[in-house]
């Protein structure tokens, strides 16, 4: 599935590219007027070209002393980022509470205490949120105009590329002033953008665009105190991001080889794809991966492992062809047995606690059934009898494509219920088949799906009594902008 927990859409985290890109400071010169790219084109135009201002101050970038948040990651001595050593990473458990990628949003006491920084960090993208894809796109024309060799490092096709840049942008101003939460968002960014080549010498100049493209369009507001704001702000987030790349770096490779050694079409637009690694990758049932192919260079799309770790090695994903969809089709209807995919480091919490014993519910919408297999299989294995209950959804039954294994794993299993909800005349939801069923006491609750589902499926949760800090599933947000 192109997702981390549902369809063919996805976390990646992922969507095709990053947001950092190489090289070293240029002269800042807003004089010469970069084209805009055209949105979901990944060409340049000259149209869309904002107004001619007097170039800026020349800037000192970054500072001579940059501050610094509180527990972030610190990159090796001397700076030396040394190469990948034998892999012996493990992927800890996530803490109670951590079921999303993104932060939740901040508490009003967190608001009204807001330091002056980040004051003007939020005003500014409030400035710019109205015209936010004329400043992303202004970004990386900016970005490259000056630095024309890094377009070939980025997919054809920007408009999920903006996505990705504002949404960092929008979390790093919400949560600005709540370093542990920040912190942990910065340094899975960090690591992830390892797989794109990202060095600790790209940053400079990507810091310098990004503020050349905000003080233009936010020019109403803009300020020496406001750019002072951000100069310090990206620098300091600059260098969390730098120092977990490094030390990811000591103990993991930044992507990893993976040969298709089974390809199974479930149905006319449904695979299932058997993977072998070149080394070895541990996850944890119920996360997620980016996959990149080589029909698609430098598109990468998120997908949830459909069984949960194997003695052997090998892993599963279940993969549903979508329109237009680049990856997801080259998945189903191109690769064959002997193909070669990339695959990035694992991500997403939406695992099980084997602390508790507590039951599980699941909804598992199409292809959003794979985590949630993985996790059955998970439990299983670890000899837990807690109870599990497995609402599976389909418009028909025929896109129950994986319902067979399931119904073995009942079988095997008397602590598993598997019920299929087929909505043939798009009346019954999924999410309303679990209020004739429970009571939920003492149940722990995980969403896999299209973003639709998950967000029905909360608020019929919370309607059936389920608290928040319960419920699981992974980014909304992620599911939005990676979509094939």
């Amino acid at each position: 599935m192109d997702a981390p927990t549902t369809t063919s859409a996805g976390n990646d985290g992922a969507g095709g590219g990053h947001w950092f890109a190489p090289h070293s400071r240029p002269a800042f010169d807003t004089a010469t007027e970069p084209p805009v790219v055209a949105p979901g084109s990944g060409r340049e135009t000259p149209q869309g070209r904002p107004p001619a201002a007097a170039a800026p101050q020349e800037r000192i970038w970054p500072p001579t002393e940059p501050a610094r948040f509180q527990g972030a990651a610190e990159a090796p001595p001397g700076g030396q980022y040394a190469a990948p050593g034998p892999y012996a990473r493990t992927t800890p458990h996530p803490p109670p509470g951590a079921f999303e990628d993104v932060p939740p949003r901040r508490s009003a006491q967190q608001t009204q205490n807001a330091s002056p920084d980040a004051i003007r960090i939020r005003g500014t993208m409030a400035e710019v949120g109205p015209i936010a894809d004329k400043v992303t796109s202004y970004f990386y024309a900016l970005l490259f105009v000056r630095h024309p060799e890094l377009r070939s490092l980025f997919p054809a096709a920007m408009d999920t590329q903006r996505d990705r840049l504002l949404k960092a942008l929008l979390t790093a101003a919400e949560h600005i002033d709540n370093t542990p939460v920040l912190v942990e968002y910065l340094q899975n960014l960090g690591r992830g953008h390892r797989k794109y080549g990202t060095r600790p010498e790209h940053y400079p100049a990507v810091g310098e665009c990004l503020i050349g493209a905000l003080s233009r369009y936010a020019s109403g507001i803009w300020d020496p105190e406001t750019e002072a704001a951000w100069v310090r702000a990206y620098t300091t987030m600059s260098q969390v991001m730098i120092d977990a790349a490094a030390t990811d770096e000591l103990r993991a490779p930044a992507w990893w080889h993976a040969e298709i050694v089974a390809h199974d079409l479930r149905t006319a637009d449904v695979a299932v794809l058997t993977l072998r690694p070149d080394q070895p990758y541990p996850f944890l049932a119920g996360q997620y991966t980016s996959v990149e192919t080589a029909w698609w260079p430098r598109v990468w799309r998120h997908y949830s492992f459909a069984s949960a770790p194997r003695s052997d090695g090998l892993f599963t994903f279940h993969v549903k062809a979508v329109p237009a969809g680049w990856v997801s089709n080259s998945l189903v209807h191109r690769a064959r047995p002997g193909d070669v995919i990339r695959l990035g480091p694992p991500g997403g919490s939406m695992t099980v606690d084997h602390t508790r014993d507590n039951g599980l519910l699941c909804l598992g919408g199409g292809t959003g059934i794979a985590p949630i297999k993985a996790m059955v299989e998970d439990i299983a294995e670890r000899g837990s009898r807690r109870p599990v209950e497995v609402f599976y959804g389909a418009r028909t039954e025929h896109d129950l494509y994986d319902i067979d294994t399931l119904l073995r794993l009942q079988q095997s299993h008397p602590w598993l219920a598997v019920r299929a909800v087929v909505d043939r005349q798009a009346h019954l939801q999924l999410p309303d088949a679990i209020r004739g069923y429970g009571p939920w006491i003492d149940y722990d609750a995980c969403l896999s799906g299209p973003p639709g589902m998950i967000r029905n499926g909360i608020t019929a949760l919370r309607d059936v009594g389920f608290p928040a800090h319960r419920i699981r599933h992974d980014s909304v947000e992620e599911l939005v902008v990676v979509g094939d």
